[in-house]
């Protein structure tokens, strides 16, 4: 599963990038719970929390069905 997530990841990631932030895999549990690091802009934005739940999550859940939640440490 932690070769889907992260090229999953690889689709966001542009986007991320284009406002000058980024994401980082940190790690994938077995009971599908996905631990990524913003960086960069996204790390200190405001906005992150919804980048999190409504762009990042969103989009792997798609792609990757096994993934349950998306969680920033």
């Amino acid at each position: 599963m932690r070769e889907k997530v992260e090229a999953a990841l690889g689709e966001i990631r542009p986007m991320l990038q284009a406002d000058g932030g980024d994401v980082e895999l940190v790690d994938v549990s077995e009971d599908g719970i996905v631990s990524v690091k913003l960086t960069g802009a996204c790390g200190g934005c405001p906005m992150a929390q919804i980048t999190l739940k409504q762009g990042i999550e969103k989009k792997l859940r798609e792609s990757v069905p096994e993934v349950k939640e998306v969680v920033s440490v």
